[in-house]
């Protein structure tokens, strides 16, 4: 295709929020035509102002995304046998035929379960789709996960276990007219900093109608607005909710009409909250207990109460009894389904939320549907066309499962797609030796020199945003149609189409013989019909022609930029109708501090960097914002273990040891350091934040506590260099990829 010379409208690629963009070709409007380092023509890009989720608001990662489309792009398959050798390029035809023959030969030795496919929430709703029919329909495997596992699934649990079904109930207005907003476990600065922006331009606007509160271990910019900071002990958020449940029922500021209404399981809730007293939690928490009161008595007392959390919530053991935890509150106070109100989960990535609807997790299906309930599988068995029991009846492997069965020999193909685990995933050398150990490992990727890459046999170009058109979901249920407004780079294609094709291969011809990837969106959405995500109503074609619209979107429904709420009628998607109280005892961090591993890391994101760089990292303003990571450590704690400003200092825990540059802030608590998650191997200023973070995860959810592990830090004398064998595996890829590097 040719590039047009109007403007385009999409979705940003980046997180959650899902901010509306308006791209502007290359000369629009008379202007210079502004070029990358290669000499590629950019698309620049600008706020939306009609999307009606961020009014032309937009933050610097959306505003750079133009500079990121064509540089340093993977451009053709790539292929070689065994990883201490050079890759070869080979055609599609080829790279099919391998993938065909590798799925052939596991399905006649081993069985569907030696085939797994990690994916991600930068796919569109299409390629999520599909992926799942081919693997769970055609193939017979749930041993598809995706890295909303390590992002948002604590969120899911949670939801479907207090609400009976996943989904936010709230909307981006919420914000603009709740009383009290409790950001707990968000950096909304720097994680989601245009919500954060509404935020703080009402705040500037009228600061006596709204009273926000944080809840996080350190000062972030975040909490440089909060009217009041908890600043909690790492690993007791779950006590905390506890306290102020135990208060709000002693304040008599709950609704006993909404809780005899709407909920069960109260009565064992009020037990367990009992023993929560005002002077534990403080003492446990390290807080005082006035801080505790000031916050119960708001949630007492006000109109509406909207509550946010993300990954430092999330990333947990005991996620799911946390996010319940939260939901707790608001059943307790009836501040659900109202505006204003609400339990709110800010999706990580840009269709993290599309992802769960078309059921891109090991337990899901399409719909909200679950593998393990015989009569969603016998319903998507019907419209697949596909005989009885095709679907396997229990959950695949989650993402950290997979790793475990390469391990063990388990897995002939793991298959990666538009995702990089080798930065995102804990315990990074584990998973690079367990990727040794399996007999293809294949990375579908837009872009070239990911760290993952460097471990895979075959390397396939994926055409990305920007280049194939496809449906996005943020975490206010607002699906946004993205079109193609770029030609394909080189040889990359969609994700959907490989997987179409790859179905057709095997066999199933009339399961994926597709024209578009709007027959694919069509299919998705006519399965949705009476679930809670129903999206029967939406097209490409009306979401074109009328733009980002809010689900459950009925089939007849008219187009309309207003937003709806979940939960409005009190009745919940449960077996009795009623949300469901759950009382669990705080268990506090997985791998606490001890005499040896004294200190608690957690890591998080800068505000200039997305996820592992392999996008951001080619922008030279991001770039310069954060030119390497930091640890952050309390002046006490540095003193304590001699580190200096500005100094080298060495982190490590029971997997490994790394070197970062000090920062010496009094924004962190004593007890606890930071470190940014972005940087990779194959990045300068090597910092693999995750290789020091373990594997233990949430039992419910199965999503690793990626916010906190052990560490002990002392002066570092040089920088630790990234091990030698990833230094060995970064040359034989990047000889072929030099032109596209420089």
């Amino acid at each position: 295709m040719a590039e047009p010379t109007t403007s385009q409208h999409s979705q940003c690629p980046y997180c959650g929020v899902g901010c509306g963009l308006e791209l502007l070709p290359p000369g629009e409007a008379g202007k210079a035509v502004k070029r990358d380092a290669d000499g590629t023509p950019m698309w620049s890009s600008r706020g939306d102002r009609d999307h009606p989720s961020s009014h032309g608001q937009v933050c610097i990662k959306g505003a750079t995304v133009g500079e990121t489309l064509a540089r340093g792009r993977l451009n053709q398959p790539l292929y070689r046998t065994s990883l201490n050798q050079d890759f070869q390029p080979i055609d599609w035809d080829q790279a099919l035929d391998l993938l065909e023959g590798r799925i052939r030969s596991s399905l006649a030795g081993k069985g569907p379960q030696a085939i797994a496919m990690y994916g991600s929430g930068q796919f569109h709703t299409e390629d999520y789709y599909l992926a799942q029919k081919l693997l769970k329909g055609a193939l017979g495997t749930n041993n598809f996960d995706a890295n909303s596992r390590l992002c948002m699934s604590s969120a899911v649990a949670g939801y479907t276990r207090s609400l009976g079904s996943d989904g936010p109930p709230c909307c981006y207005e919420d914000l603009d007219q709740c009383s009290v907003a409790v950001l707990i476990g968000t950096n909304t600065a720097e994680c989601h900093p245009v919500l954060f922006q509404r935020l703080l331009k009402r705040k500037k606007r009228d600061p006596k109608s709204l009273t926000i509160v944080v809840v996080d271990p350190r000062a972030t910019d975040t909490s440089r607005i909060a009217d009041h900071h908890l600043a909690i002990a790492p690993g007791t958020d779950l006590a905390l909710l506890h306290g102020l449940a135990r208060l709000i029922v002693q304040d008599n500021g709950f609704d006993s009409d909404f809780i005899d209404e709407a909920t069960e399981g109260f009565a064992a809730y009020a037990k367990t909250i009992r023993t929560w007293t005002s002077a534990k939690v403080a003492a446990l928490c390290g807080i005082s207990e006035k801080e505790l009161r000031q916050v119960a008595r708001l949630w007492s007392r006000s109109q509406g109460v909207l509550s946010l959390w993300s990954m430092g919530v999330n990333q947990r053991r005991e996620g799911t009894a946390v996010v319940s935890g939260i939901i707790n509150l608001h059943l307790l106070t009836g501040q659900i389904g109202k505006p204003g109100a609400g339990p709110f989960s800010l999706t990580g990535q840009p269709n993290a939320m599309g992802g769960r609807e078309a059921g891109g997790l090991a337990h899901l299906l399409p719909g909200y549907r679950l593998v393990s309930n015989p009569e969603h599988r016998t319903e998507l068995e019907r419209a697949w066309g596909l005989p009885e029991g095709s679907i396997h009846p229990t959950p695949g492997l989650t993402a950290w499962q997979q790793v475990e069965a390469m391990e063990r020999g388990e897995l002939d193909l793991w298959w990666v797609a538009a995702t990089n685990p080798l930065v995102s995933m804990p315990n990074l050398e584990r998973v690079k030796a367990a990727m040794q150990r399996c007999p293809l490992v294949v990375v579908s990727e837009a872009y070239a020199d990911t760290e993952t890459s460097h471990y895979a046999h075959l390397l396939l170009p994926a055409a990305q945003w920007s280049e194939k058109a496809g449906a996005m979901t943020n975490s206010e249920r607002r699906v946004t149609f993205c079109p193609a407004f770029r030609p394909r780079h080189g040889a990359s294609r969609p994700d959907w189409e490989v997987f179409a094709e790859l179905g057709r291969r095997l066999g199933f011809i009339e399961q994926f013989s597709y024209a578009s990837s709007a027959e694919v969106y069509a299919e998705f959405t006519a399965l949705t019909a009476g679930r809670v995500c129903d999206m029967s109503g939406l097209s490409h074609q009306l979401l074109a022609q009328h733009g980002p619209q809010q689900w459950p979107f009925e089939a007849g429904r008219l187009p309309s930029k207003s937003s709806r709420r979940l939960y409005s009628d009190h009745r919940f998607p449960t077996s009795s109708g009623r949300a469901r109280f759950h009382a669990e005892d705080p268990l506090g961090l997985a791998e606490p501090p001890c005499e040896m591993y004294p200190l608690v890391l957690s890591v998080g994101r800068y505000l200039g960097q997305w996820h592992t760089m392999t996008r951001t990292g080619k922008v030279e303003r991001l770039r310069a914002m954060h030119p390497e990571p930091r640890l952050e450590i309390h002046p006490e704690d540095a003193a304590r273990y001699r580190l200096e400003a500005d100094g080298l200092a060495a982190i490590r825990s029971r997997r490994g040891t790394l070197t970062a540059r000090v920062t010496i802030t009094e924004r962190i608590r004593r007890g606890s350091v930071f470190l940014p998650m972005h940087w990779g191997f194959s990045q300068d200023h090597a910092c693999e934040a995750n290789a020091l973070m373990h594997e233990l995860a949430c039992p419910i959810s199965k999503q690793p506590e990626l916010k906190a592990t052990a560490v002990v830090v002392a002066p570092a004398v040089s920088v630790v260099q990234p091990i030698e064998q990833n230094s060995q595996r970064l040359e034989p890829l990047r000889r072929w990829l030099r032109p596209a590097l420089r």
